[in-house]
């Protein structure tokens, strides 16, 4: 299984980058919202240090516009619409299960229906162009640097624990009623 081809990359590799992207989002939306809210603030869903969100969102950025690569302009572009696209549609997903979104943008200027935003729009842009730049390199280095047996086991046991603690957690707010609104503040 882990080593089977997807879009030229194995299966190994796009897992690990993936776990390593969705642990740098959360790290830099907690540290964000920590700041904004002046008190400690776990932006995940679950209690883990982990977003998917980010490690589907750079990977599918990562994956469609790599031939974009040498023109930063047009990368740029093309990644504000796609992430921008992304949030949008894990918007919908997330309303239609849920019942609700777990970000807010009414208060920021240029929104549509809180969930998106101007200012998300162009930070996805400059995301999308660092992410080419220095950030996949960096992620990749990361990946690399550990074994490839001990990097199976840990990107097992990374998914198997993610997925534990985000059922534990829909558990928890489907047994005692919550709305999910409520638990995420």
């Amino acid at each position: 299984m882990w080593t089977r081809e997807i879009l030229g990359t194995d299966l190994y590799h796009i897992i690990h980058w993936f776990i390593v992207y969705s642990i740098l989002g959360w790290t830099v939306e907690s540290i964000y919202m920590s700041f904004c809210n002046k008190r400690l603030t776990n932006r995940g869903f679950a209690k883990g240090p982990f977003c998917p969100i980010y490690g589907v969102g750079a990977l599918t950025v990562y994956f469609l516009l790599r031939p974009l690569m040498p023109n930063y302009f047009l990368l740029y572009f093309c990644g504000a619409i796609m992430a921008t696209s992304i949030e949008f549609v894990t918007a919908k997903i997330m309303l239609s299960i849920f019942g609700s979104v777990w970000w807010d943008y009414h208060d920021k200027p240029f929104n549509y229906k809180g969930i998106l935003c101007l200012e998300s729009t162009i930070a996805w842009g400059f995301y999308t162009v660092l992410m080419f730049w220095v950030l996949q390199d960096f992620v990749m280095k990361i990946v690399d640097s550990y074994d490839y047996r001990f990097g199976i086991m840990i990107g097992r046991t990374i998914l198997i624990v993610y997925l534990l603690d985000f059922m534990y957690q829909i558990y928890k707010i489907k047994k005692e009623g919550k709305d999910i609104r409520a638990f995420l503040a």
